[in-house]
């Protein structure tokens, strides 16, 4: 929904009925991922994509029929329906398309939900997709750490979707949970797709050079939030670095660990240690290297790695420590220029969270994505 957001609101505010529909499940090849949306507005305008073409034009004509009837529908596309070709999945993938109606009946806490999302405050939309009785698909309940808006039904239905939900919002994973019909650990019947709204994850790139402004920009695109960080004032200016949500001027080793100190580091943050002087990169490394990160590279030569491993050795790091160290930094691409190379950052980032190999894909067998097999559709 992210990516739709301001539009939806903009609507909202003006007193507008819309429908949205959102990817709640995906299956094999999926062009794109859970709580990717569109919204379909009653004058016919259509923002956002579900499948980046694929199936639009189907979700389109039945997002017509929910503005008009209000009624929820969870639909499945793929290459296992009898008409899959017919609305354009043919990339081999399954993805289940939840299609609502969003207006300031249905959804009356839509407009303290975007306030946190703008703030940066972790919330998400938890919304039934599937149930025996219809009168239940399409209930929600917004949910904050510390608090909730809404209910699904029975006490017992709330207490399970509202714990799992905090769970997922805690590592910022959208996703379905699967329950009996009110709300039981076992059994099935109910589906409830929950769109988890955390801030973006934090890129820290230390080193204010040629590499670091390409590192920003390509990391921005990525849809982190970056940071500059050096210690010399004259080169960390943000005309240098006018991608970065921000640059500062510190000892990069003390930065950071006041960042961790004030909880603005996680286990979403990716670190890239660009300055290749040990005056600078071994004391941040003995900072970074012992917390719980999803990244820590640092550029240099082979050689400087090795000279940096023994510093790093020397100041007392353990080998499961150096372990997580990626460096020298990034993917084999050939990379020379500043922007090359921060592809070749970026790709090794992206093949770490995902579990690729970084191998050419044509020299591959098997499935282009680490994939689930979808179940059966609950019916009432």
């Amino acid at each position: 929904m992210r990516e739709v957001l301001d539009e939806l609101d903009r609507r909202y505010r003006r007193g507008e009925t819309v429908a949205l529909g959102t990817v709640v499940s995906t299956f094999r090849s999926a062009p794109r991922g859970p709580g990717a949306s569109m919204l379909v507005a009653a004058d016919g305008t259509v923002t956002g994509s579900v499948s980046g073409g694929c199936v639009e034009g189907a979700v389109y004509e039945l997002a017509q029929d929910v503005i008009g009837d209000g009624t929820p529908v969870l639909q499945r596309y793929g290459v296992s329906d009898d008409d899959a070709f017919s609305v354009g999945l043919t990339c081999g993938g399954i993805i289940d398309v939840f299609v609502e109606r969003i207006d300031e009946t249905s959804f009356p806490a839509f407009t303290e939900m975007v306030a946190s999302v703008n703030a940066g405050e972790p919330v998400a939309v938890a919304t039934v997709t599937e149930h025996p009785d219809a009168a239940t698909v399409g209930r929600r309940v917004v949910v904050w750490p510390d608090r909730a808006d809404g209910a699904l039904g029975s006490d017992r239905m709330n207490e399970a979707v509202l714990d799992d939900a905090r769970g997922l919002l805690d590592v910022g994973r959208s996703g379905t949970l699967h329950y009996g019909p009110d709300g039981q650990r076992r059994g099935a019947g109910m589906s409830v797709f929950v769109n988890v709204f955390q801030p973006p994850p934090r890129m820290l790139v230390f080193g204010a050079i040629d590499f670091a402004a390409a590192m920003a920009k390509l990391g921005s695109f990525l849809g982190y939030r970056v940071t500059v960080c050096d210690a010399r004032g004259v080169f960390a200016t943000a005309a240098r670095f006018p991608a970065a949500d921000e640059v500062i001027v510190d000892w990069p080793h003390r930065y950071l660990a006041a960042e961790a100190e004030a909880g603005r580091v996680d286990g979403r943050t990716v670190v890239a240690v660009l300055t290749h002087d040990p005056k600078f990169d071994v004391p941040l490394l003995e900072v970074a290297l012992r917390m719980d990160l999803a990244y820590v590279g640092a550029m240099g030569s082979r050689r400087t790695h090795d000279d940096r491993l023994a510093r790093l050795r020397e100041a007392g790091m353990s080998e499961t420590e150096l372990a997580r160290l990626s460096s020298p930094i990034g993917l084999d691409l050939g990379a020379r220029t500043p922007e090359e190379t921060a592809v070749s950052i970026a790709a090794e980032i992206i093949a770490l969270r995902w579990g690729g190999g970084g191998e050419r894909l044509v020299r591959t067998e098997g499935p282009i994505h680490v994939h689930e097999v979808a179940p059966p559709r609950q019916h009432g």
